[in-house]
């Protein structure tokens, strides 16, 4: 007799993983699909599907995405070409561990600018700053939030010295990541 409960392969278990994950997804589908009524005609479920695959790896060969969508790799690779041509995929990214490579403080700056005619001086000192990992116009409280990245509180220190010619901040501290 042929124990059926026998242990997944590495393989199968990612498989079954990615599975899974599908499945969960599935209300979230149904909602996007729902909003797509209004989006481009040629976007269809099934690049729906795709997308959610990618976003969920973008590692995945289109081989692989295939066998889960029902097509070639060849078809999941013309769809993922024409929705990088219509600005849907706007790139790749990878998610890593800054922590691992010295990067253990995470901090989100609030800036509160002196003036309006400072904030093009302000931009150009944020966008050349490699500790600055992310800016974002806000309204509200603040004009900019920045995501930044350093070494050392030291190192955080001497980019919000630096920041203090264009204006006031808030720091808030990352104490983890709890999810994305």
């Amino acid at each position: 007799m042929v124990n059926s409960e026998r242990p997944q392969t590495e393989r199968e278990r990612r498989l079954q993983e990615r599975k899974e994950a599908s499945a969960r997804h599935s209300d979230r589908l149904m909602s996007e699909k729902q909003a797509l009524a209004g989006a481009d005609a040629s976007f269809d479920e099934t690049d729906l599907r795709i997308l959610d695959l990618l976003l969920e790896d973008s590692t995945r060969t289109h081989k692989e995405i295939g066998e889960e969508v029902h097509m070639t790799g060849q078809a999941v690779g013309a769809r993922v070409r024409r929705m990088r041509e219509n600005g849907v995929i706007e790139g790749y990214t990878l998610r890593w561990n800054p922590a691992k490579v010295g990067l253990a403080i995470e901090a989100y700056v609030t800036v509160f600018l002196d003036a309006g005619t400072i904030h093009a001086a302000f931009l150009a000192f944020a966008q050349s700053d490699d500790r600055v990992v992310r800016i974002d116009r806000t309204n509200g409280e603040g004009c900019y939030l920045l995501l930044t990245r350093t070494r050392t509180m030291e190192e955080l220190n001497g980019f919000l010295q630096d920041m203090l010619k264009y204006g006031n901040y808030r720091v808030n501290l990352s104490m983890g990541k709890l999810k994305g």
